[in-house]
């Protein structure tokens, strides 16, 4: 098999920097020419004693790598940041063209590194802040972490067309989850998933989504995103009545429908909840 091929150092800075927003790539440039610019001017010494000799050894060393430095990094900042630009557009392009599309179908034809940025920008556009981890490789590991309120989700995306999310990898998931500490988690396929993952996940706040609810979704979030962006100037009482009585199901996507509580502390009372119960079981508290 053979080995993956190590990355420079600047290679690593270009990659760490391309998965913060490309503003603060910028100020990382800026800074870090000002430090190593600093750095890079020579100390002048008057006459060295035999025990100085190692220190001033050092500082040469330390000086001559500065001036190399404070180029070569400020330059490694800027390119990151420009992937972290042309990134950003390459989401809002994805999930516009899907959003305009007539079926799932249009998630087929995408590679595994364009569904993770289309599941990622689906997810922000829902309020969560997205962090990319940038190592999974082809469906390996966690490939997004989200936040949203103090609560971190694990996102494991799965661009599998052809076949079904099996149970394994939900279950290591939740093995993930359970060990760093997760409040939930989410497994996105294109695909499908099969009845063992299903009941696996059931009760476990491991949210499924498969290529329907991601359409879905995406669907609903664009509508939701453009009828912020312009107001509905023309039907402002309408848009009122969408966003107040009809919530989107925070696991598929779907209106959700108001319930009332039969049983516990809340019985009674209504809820939100979502159309498809018992296959999802998403609510939200009313008010």
């Amino acid at each position: 098999m053979a080995r993956k091929k190590k990355n420079s150092p600047l290679e690593d800075v270009m990659d760490l920097v391309a998965l913060l927003p490309w503003w603060a790539g910028v100020a990382i440039a800026v800074i870090g020419y000002l430090v190593l610019h600093r750095m890079a001017v020579p100390v002048k010494v008057g006459a060295v004693q035999p025990g100085q000799v190692s220190q001033l050894v050092t500082s040469s060393i330390i000086t001559a790598l500065a001036s190399i430095g404070q180029y070569l990094v400020p330059l490694a900042a800027l390119v990151g940041a420009a992937m972290s630009f042309f990134r950003r557009k390459q989401r809002e392009n994805l999930i516009t063209d899907v959003a305009q599309s007539k079926s799932a179908n249009a998630l087929d034809g995408m590679s595994w590194r364009e569904f993770e940025m289309l599941v990622g920008e689906a997810y922000a556009l829902q309020g969560y802040r997205v962090t990319e981890t940038g190592g999974g490789g082809a469906d390996g590991g966690i490939d997004l972490v989200l936040t949203k309120g103090g609560e971190k989700f694990f996102v494991q995306c799965k661009q599998w067309k052809a076949y079904k999310v099996g149970v394994d990898v939900v279950r290591e998931l939740y093995g993930v989850m359970a060990a760093k500490g997760a409040t939930g988690g989410f497994v996105v396929t294109s695909g499908r998933f099969t009845d063992d993952a299903k009941e696996f996940a059931d009760g476990r706040n491991v949210h499924l989504v498969d290529g329907t609810k991601l359409f879905a979704m995406i669907k609903q979030v664009k509508q939701s995103q453009a009828t912020k962006q312009t107001g509905n100037a023309a039907q402002p009482v309408q848009a009122k009545v969408l966003e107040a009585a009809e919530p989107t199901c925070p696991q598929c996507g779907s209106s959700m429908v108001k319930r009332t509580a039969r049983k516990g502390g809340n019985a009674g009372g209504e809820f939100w909840g979502c159309p498809k119960y018992p296959t999802c079981r998403g609510v939200r508290p009313i008010g």
